[in-house]
């Protein structure tokens, strides 16, 4: 307050007192990562957004065309179903050495390197001129898309502030829900007037302009700091990573709830394309407009845990996709399409659940941290979808729908382990206390 106002006298201050930097809070101390609402925030967001639409619109961009892939190369569904598998598990492979390559060259060097690869194979994809060969040129593209996940997690992990990271996180597995849904949906209505390869290919050409704009918009890192590339360093962290109880069961929640989510998308076309439905490939790629459920529900993860805790969510998240999977059995299309909304919301909220958990969980080697969910993660999807076309032949969509409730199981066994744990260490940390 002036000091006229209080009576005080009138105290002259020096010239140089006046324009003396404040002392009262360190230059270290204030927090420079990005936040909702601050300048960088909306670009970074924007970005990563793209690179996850790219990320799920190439790897699953032959799901939605199963059926005339099987047709067209006369094959089975169990062998259609590897330009799908053979996608996810190699990226299951690849995301640790290149998480590794993230953390000694810098997490937007190498999304950028990944995408490059990866759509310039999209590009090759509608000219392979055979099953064997479209395999194998989808297990590269699956390898390239691996420097995505894991060193996008790691940069939100270093640039944005803890109290926004659920809600960072989650909007790029909502980008991830919107590449998964557009991918399937262009590639159903293209393929129904120009084939599969015409649609694999437009695919390719949408994934050039997300990727041109990703690397424009991607403010540069400010927090990264080089690690070491020594083979002793990863395997310590790695190690390290394996030995938290609590990253283990993160680990294990991501491969169930994939397992779930790549069966019964692997399969919903065979049997939407089958009787009593019969639809065409235009109406089955439509379907994957619930997608957007997904990208409701892994944008708002960060208030569901606000609300439930992470186990709580968890607890939710596995309940929702058990009942979708029950409601799907039903022989009428409107349930079916609810059920398959259910998995979808269950899905994407349980997996922004668990990754983001793994991001705060980790305080160093955050990358090969990510890295490891991401694997068991894409582990999941590779061994659903083959898993689940294996089920649909021997069992029909019934076979399917109880390996996915047998996986909900595991997620609920999981949370339930980590829940008794949590309990027992509070009630540990109380006898320590009164002692």
């Amino acid at each position: 307050m002036p000091s006229a106002s209080t009576g005080a006298s009138t105290v002259v201050v020096a010239p140089s007192a006046v324009t003396a930097p404040p002392e009262a809070v360190p230059a270290e101390a204030v927090d420079s990562r990005l936040t909702p609402g601050g300048p960088g925030y909306r670009r970074m967001s924007f970005a990563l957004f793209l690179a996850g639409v790219a990320t799920f619109a190439l790897l699953y961009s032959t799901q939605a065309l199963l059926p005339l892939i099987s047709h067209d190369f006369g094959v089975t569904a169990s062998t259609a179903s590897w330009t799908v598998s053979a996608a996810t598990g190699a990226l299951a492979l690849f995301v640790l050495p290149l998480s590794a390559l993230s953390e000694r060259f810098g997490r937007r060097t190498l999304m950028t390197a990944s995408l490059v690869v990866a759509v310039t194979v999209g590009l090759l994809v509608p000219f392979a001129p055979s099953v064997g060969a479209l395999i194998a040129l989808r297990a590269v593209q699956g390898a390239a898309l691996a420097g995505l996940p894991a060193s996008a997690t790691a940069y939100l992990a270093e640039e944005v502030r803890p109290k926004a990271l659920i809600t960072a996180i989650g909007l790029f597995v909502a980008g991830n829900s919107v590449g998964g849904m557009s991918g399937r949906i262009i590639t159903g209505w293209v393929a129904q007037e120009w084939g599969w390869r015409v649609a694999v290919g437009t695919i390719g050409v949408i994934a050039v302009g997300c990727a041109v704009a990703f690397r424009l918009l991607l403010p540069a890192p400010k927090h990264f700091r080089a690690g070491s590339l020594r083979p002793a360093v990863l395997v310590r962290t790695v190690r390290g990573h394996l030995a938290n109880p609590l990253l283990r069961r993160l680990y294990a929640i991501g491969a169930l709830f994939m397992t779930v989510f790549g069966a019964v998308y692997t399969v919903i076309g065979y049997r939407l394309t089958d009787a009593p439905f019969s639809l065409p490939q235009g109406i089955i790629g439509s379907v994957f407009l619930v997608y957007l459920v997904g990208t409701v529900s892994a944008s708002t993860a960060g208030r569901l845990v606000d609300r439930l805790g992470r186990r709580g969510s968890l607890y939710l998240a596995g309940a929702t996709t058990a009942s979708g999977l029950l409601v799907s059995l039903s022989g009428s299309l409107p349930l079916v399409l609810l059920g398959l909304v259910l998995i979808t919301a269950g899905f994407f909220a349980g997996h922004a659940v668990a990754s983001s958990a793994v991001s705060h969980t980790a305080k160093e080697g955050r990358a090969q941290a990510s890295a490891l969910y991401q694997s068991a993660y894409y582990l999941g999807s590779s061994a659903g979808g083959t898993l689940g076309a294996v089920a649909y032949h021997s069992g029909g969509w019934a076979g399917t729908v109880a390996l996915g409730l047998l996986a909900v199981a595991g997620v609920a066994g999981i949370t339930l382990a980590g829940t008794r744990a949590a309990r027992t260490q509070r009630r540990r940390n109380l006898v320590a206390v009164r002692h």
